[in-house]
């Protein structure tokens, strides 16, 4: 355990701030979940997968604007969303 007063302050920072991304990453997880398993399933239109898309890469440019994420890993994992969602247009 730390000794020093600034030490302590800097645990409770971290702890507000873990807390804080903790909540922006398992939103835009379960948001790239959503949109995977959307452009997945046989019976769903490409409009609803359109849509949970679009959502999940909002979120995902979110949690790179705030830090949470890596811009680049936002990037690639939006990269990978649009692809799987043009195959699913593409008939593919």
């Amino acid at each position: 355990m730390a000794n020093h007063r600034s030490a302590l302050k800097r645990i409770r920072q971290t702890e507000k701030r873990t807390e804080r991304n903790r909540t922006i990453r398992t939103r835009a997880r379960s948001l790239v979940k959503k949109a995977r398993t959307a452009q997945t399933v046989g019976n769903a239109t490409v409009q609803t997968a359109l849509e949970a898309t679009r959502l999940a890469i909002r979120e995902l440019d979110r949690a790179a604007s705030k830090g949470v994420l890596h811009k680049r890993n936002a990037a690639r994992r939006k990269s990978r969303l649009m692809k799987q969602l043009n195959a699913l247009q593409s008939g593919t």
